[in-house]
């Protein structure tokens, strides 16, 4: 392999880990960004240039255009509020990439090793499960697709579906041919495996869920570093694997639940399957101009993000709000719950883009101890990460999980749009709390109407 060649992937690889370790804070995360991009285009030209390819490069060119025209005429039209949709998609295309290096390989078998045919296969089955489980959390945020609740029937289906793709799995790394039937057969029962290992995850962990398959995708895309002997795949693959992982780790230990917890089961689901939920009539409602005068006569405010506020997109109006209160002496800073929307980090990615300052966002294990200094604390649609329950009630499906303690704080706003339950099911005892006042509407809206009734106290 020409040396030339080597270095250019050995300073694509550089480039990755100066990229990724920039993505760790929200002031270089742009500059990381193209960092990691810059590798990755290093990468390409010089694997372009190998002397194995053969001069397929039409095909190569086709297909680059064609799929970066795709992504990119895409993602111009994602706005914030999509970002963990995208993310799981493009999570599941780049699993069943790399299970398609992996089926490749093995279509060749005659050329490679037994520990090689034997990593194909398991970057194969792992890409798929990727693939599948990916897809499913798409479909799920999209609104498309629903868990079913008779799981415990199809066990026997996903036990012999697992014993059936391992066994085709054995037979494709130890046959001296692959036949592409044989090969079909892996790929579609190592996607049903993935999707029926996906289905009874609860709503409630779709972040777990997507990092947990982001980690799978660079396990896969490592294995097929290993199996091409390309060690800017295997060193990016191997990062990501390993970030995901621990990602995966600190979300579950966040929601205070063990990975195979939420795989298999569901939660805030009552007997009947039905939430339980109280009318509006038993709580503390709160008209707009109330809530401002509590707000703009306040030392201290937190707002507490959730997914309702990405669904409205109110994080620029949120923005506005928090400058105008600070005009008026008022301390305002956000409150952010390690698991608050779909995806890790979802309310610090649309905060910044609204354009607030880093340091005015806290998370879960630095403000908890402050609540009880605050004034007023504004919850924007979030439901499960500020439920009491989850601290106070044992018999509660959250119970255990940590919270932010928004119900210690001197008064509580909460902007809500109807009288329906969070993720999992369960109703916030937040609304029935003494301290709280329900704001009902809608959080960009309502958030306006604070705005106006704020400036109309001067």
């Amino acid at each position: 392999m020409p040396l030339a060649l080597e270095l250019a992937w050995f300073a694509s690889t550089v480039l990755f880990v100066i990229g990724l370790r920039r993505l760790s804070s929200p002031t270089r995360a742009r500059s990381g960004i193209w960092c990691a991009g810059g590798g990755m285009s290093l990468a390409i030209i010089a694997t372009a240039l190998h002397p194995g390819l053969g001069g397929n490069y039409s095909l190569i060119l086709a297909a680059m255009v064609l799929g970066g025209g795709i992504a990119l005429l895409h993602a111009r039209r994602v706005d914030m509020a999509s970002i963990p949709q995208v993310v799981a998609l493009y999570n599941g295309l780049g699993g069943i990439a790399a299970a398609g290096i992996g089926m490749l390989v093995l279509l060749n078998v005659t050329q490679y090793g037994a520990l090689v045919k034997a990593l194909a296969v398991l970057s194969g089955l792992i890409g798929c499960i990727s693939f599948a489980g990916s897809m499913f959390a798409y479909l799920r945020l999209t609104g498309r697709f629903s868990r079913r609740e008779d799981f415990a029937k199809r066990q026997v289906a996903y036990l012999a579906n697992g014993a059936l793709v391992l066994l085709l799995g054995l037979i494709l790394a130890t046959s001296a041919t692959a036949h592409p039937v044989l090969l079909l057969a892996f790929a579609i029962l190592a996607i049903s495996f993935g999707l029926l290992m996906t289905l009874p995850t609860s709503a409630a962990d779709m972040p777990v869920l997507i990092s947990m398959y982001n980690a799978l995708t660079g396990l896969a895309v490592a294995l097929d570093g290993f199996v091409l002997e390309n060690p800017t795949m295997m060193v990016a693959g191997t990062i990501v694997f390993a970030a995901g992982s621990l990602l995966t780790r600190l979300m579950a230990r966040a929601v205070n639940r063990r990975l195979t917890e939420i795989m298999y089961s569901g939660f805030g689901i009552t007997a009947d399957g039905q939430v339980r939920t109280q009318a509006r009539d038993h709580v503390n409602k709160i008209d707009a101009r109330d809530a401002a005068v509590d707000m703009a006569y306040a030392d201290r405010i937190l707002i507490v993000p959730g997914y309702g506020m990405a669904t409205a997109q109110a994080q620029h109006k949120l923005r506005e709000l928090t400058q105008l209160l600070e005009e008026r002496g008022v301390h305002t800073g956000f409150a952010i719950h390690p698991v608050a929307g779909r995806m890790p980090g979802h309310m610090n990615v649309l905060l910044a883009e609204a354009g607030v300052p880093y340091e005015k966002i806290s998370d879960l294990n630095d403000i908890n101890a402050e609540f009880s200094q605050v004034d007023v604390v504004l919850v924007v649609g979030a439901n499960d990460i500020v439920n009491p329950a989850a601290r106070d009630d044992p018999d509660s499906p959250l119970y255990g999980m940590p919270i932010l303690d928004v119900d210690q704080a001197k008064r509580v706003i909460v902007v809500k749009r109807g009288d329906g339950t969070g993720y999992a099911g369960v109703e916030n005892a937040l609304l029935f709390s003494p301290v709280s006042r329900v704001l009902f509407g809608d959080a960009r809206d309502t958030v306006q109407d604070l705005i106006m009734a704020i400036k109309g106290l001067d």
